[in-house]
């Protein structure tokens, strides 16, 4: 228990095709991708203005 195995992958599919269709299923996985990929972006540049806050400046 706790682990998926093959046969509950392919129940899963199944069940995603007959809910979004088999056309539909490349634009959602396009979709998720776009939004993982923005995630990352914003994450790499929300951490990149921290270290650049958290140095001490030579203005003084």
């Amino acid at each position: 228990m706790g682990r998926i195995g093959p046969t509950e992958l392919v129940i899963i599919l199944c069940i995603v095709i007959l809910i979004f269709g088999a056309n539909r299923i490349p634009q959602l996985a396009k979709s998720l991708g776009e939004g993982i990929k923005e995630f990352r972006k914003s994450v790499k540049t929300a951490t990149k203005d921290e270290d650049d806050s958290a140095k001490p400046s030579d203005k003084a």
